[in-house]
């Protein structure tokens, strides 16, 4: 992206709160995905700032180790079901779905889409791959991007 871009600011220390409609082994892996964030990401605690919104977490779409456009296009697909006011975790680990969503996200407040995407998080996290330190792979750290696109309101 150029310096003459718009900037998408990150919101830190947001309550959150999975929805109901999520399984419980997709809530178990988002828990343990958001445990990797920084805590001045996300707070989960009872010490969160209440006057913020919560995010709620309709979705969750793991693109990890699947390589671009596919996490892009998945998030596409998964925001088909997500209502105003509600939330998509997304989770990728090619490099490319970092500039990609931000520009999906950014293009949808350009345009005059009628539900405009926030950006709340956008970090990436560089976490130690067990299955693949086992395996004496050389790969054994993976950089995780974390996602949490908000669907708002046009108006």
């Amino acid at each position: 992206m150029s310096a003459a871009s718009p900037t998408i600011i990150v919101r830190a220390s947001h309550p959150l709160c999975l929805s109901a409609t999520l399984s419980e082994s997709q809530q178990h892996s988002i828990v343990q995905l958001l445990d990797l964030l920084p805590a001045d990401v996300i707070d989960s605690d009872d010490k969160t700032d209440l006057s913020k919104p919560a995010l709620i977490i309709k979705n969750m779409v793991d693109g990890r180790g699947i390589s671009c456009p596919m996490p892009l296009l998945k998030t596409k697909v998964a925001l088909r079901n997500v209502n105003i006011g509600e939330s998509l975790y997304v989770v990728a680990t090619d490099p490319n779905s970092q500039a990609d969503i931000m520009a999906f996200c950014q293009q949808s407040l350009q345009t005059d889409s009628a539900n405009p995407l926030a950006l709340t998080i956008n970090q990436a996290t560089v976490s130690d791959n067990k299955a693949a330190s086992d395996n004496h792979s050389k790969y054994s750290v993976d950089t995780i991007y974390h996602f949490i696109i908000t669907k708002t309101d046009s108006n």
